[in-house]
């Protein structure tokens, strides 16, 4: 029963600085697909002609990229904080059931998870354990883990058996 020390893995850096380059990617991609498309529509259609078509492409697309880069640059590391499941509650709605984990702090600051119509995350959490939230990678690690049968990826969330050693999805040691 411990924290894991491989929280330090350089994997983890690896994957955040990944994340926020398909930011900007995917932003860029989207500015590109925004720029060519109006351009060629300005072209070949009758309603709009180029350069119009084209400016409208161009503004369409930086906001795009604008987006992109704001995304990538608002993620803001978080401080690690160590805490203990307080509460578990079950919210049903019309057509979507909320379940809910209340975490606090050492300052009793009060924290959750939701999750919609998935128990998963519900069940791996009991009411007294306690957890460490890792700010960098916005998630929690159970002190625990030595009764799981699972284990998520503190990087990317992905479910794994609890005999696995790195996630398969994105490759960061799992923490335990």
């Amino acid at each position: 029963m411990a924290y894991s020390l491989k929280i330090h893995d350089p994997a983890f850096d690896t994957y955040l600085k990944n994340t926020k380059d398909y930011r900007f990617q995917f932003a860029f991609a989207l500015a590109i697909i925004a720029i060519a498309g109006f351009y060629l529509y300005g072209e070949m259609s009758d309603e709009m002609d180029n350069p119009e078509a084209l400016h409208i492409g161009l503004g369409i697309g930086g906001m795009f990229f604008l987006i992109g880069v704001y995304s990538a640059f608002s993620v803001k590391k978080e401080a690690t904080w160590d805490g203990e499941v307080v509460e578990k509650e079950i919210v049903k709605k019309e057509k979507v059931t909320e379940f809910i984990v209340y975490f606090e702090d050492q300052k009793h600051k009060r924290h959750e998870i939701r999750t919609e119509n998935d128990a998963t995350l519900y069940d791996y959490f009991k009411i007294g354990e306690k957890v460490r939230y890792h700010g960098k990678l916005k998630t929690y690690e159970k002190y625990d883990k030595t009764v799981d049968d699972i284990i998520f990826c503190n990087a990317c969330s992905f479910m794994h058996d609890i005999d696995e050693i790195v996630c398969r999805n994105c490759g960061c040691p799992l923490l335990k």
